[in-house]
């Protein structure tokens, strides 16, 4: 990446009105949890040393501290120390989310755990019970080391799956974002948030070919509206979700047999109402419809 875009008057005043609005969510999210600007202060610079030394490499050699000092506005001493936290630093994704996530692919992605209209079938809680179409046969399919009950107890508690009344365990959401749980509601708010917004900033800055990036917008519907829209949208959404579920899972197995580098992709969906407020940081003109 070239880091001379940036002109001396400073940046673009049209960037700093969108980098304000995407910074708004998520500083409310900062304050509700007692995050303070000095906290976030550290943080940034982490980040900015991070992201220059990973990704504005010269001739792919890692840049010098002097370099990142200069692109940043990091203190040398700074980038110094930064660096080397960075190369200590490790980070995991909690045990309940790569299991968890693994499993909800194959229950949406295989057809003997599917309706005819490919939603998630209820599941026997036993083997025993319901044979191949038993929670348990699912979890050993993926997972053999890791007791059923085990993962039961722990998707009852993060409000993943319930119990009917014929003691078969359904799949409460047909994609894995829990209802309970922080820890793992943060993974997922990072994970989502960070690919929609490196799609988005991958096709501002010009990358070829561009992710696929759109949405639907209006600013003059009632109530009852946004009601029927969510709804819509909802139902849609799914269907597409599971159809690139099963396609996915399908390929993934199917490459497994060949020793290609690997890539990883997000395909996700939003829906987002609030009521109509004067906004300070809106451009001059907002229309309705569809994003080009």
């Amino acid at each position: 990446m070239d880091s001379s875009s940036t002109s001396p008057a400073g940046p673009p005043p049209s960037l700093v009105r969108a980098l304000r609005k995407v910074l708004r969510p998520v500083v409310r999210v900062m304050l509700s949890q007692g995050i303070t600007y000095p906290y976030l202060a550290e943080l940034l610079k982490n980040l900015f040393v991070d992201v220059a030394e990973s990704e504005f490499r010269l001739d792919n050699k890692p840049p010098t501290d002097s370099r990142i000092s200069l692109m940043t506005g990091v203190h040398r001493k700074d980038v110094s120390r930064l660096r080397t936290d960075l190369q200590q630093a490790t980070e995991t994704v909690p045990d309940v989310v790569s299991l968890g996530a693994e499993l909800v692919a194959v229950w949406l992605g295989t057809p003997r755990y599917l309706h005819e209209d490919g939603s998630p079938l209820p599941l026997a809680r036993f083997a025993s019970e319901g044979g191949e179409l038993s929670f348990e046969s699912l979890v050993v399919g993926v997972n053999s080391d890791i007791r059923s009950r085990v993962v039961l107890d722990e998707w009852l508690r993060l409000g993943v799956v319930h119990i009917d009344a014929a003691n078969r365990v359904c799949l409460n959401a047909e994609a894995f974002v829990p209802s309970e749980g922080f820890d793992e509601k943060a993974y997922y708010f990072g994970h989502n948030l960070h690919d929609h917004a490196a799609a988005a900033a991958s096709n501002l800055l010009g990358g070829k070919p561009p992710f696929l990036e759109r949405s639907v917008q209006y600013d003059a519907l009632s109530e009852a509206s946004i009601a029927v829209l969510a709804k819509q949208s909802t139902d849609a959404a799914m269907k597409a979700l599971l159809a690139v579920n099963k396609n996915a899972l399908s390929l993934e197995q199917a490459d497994a047999a060949h020793s290609t580098p690997r890539h990883r992709m997000t395909f996700g969906v939003y829906f987002y109402a609030e009521p109509v407020v004067a906004d300070a940081d809106a451009t001059p003109t907002q229309a309705s419809g569809a994003t080009p």
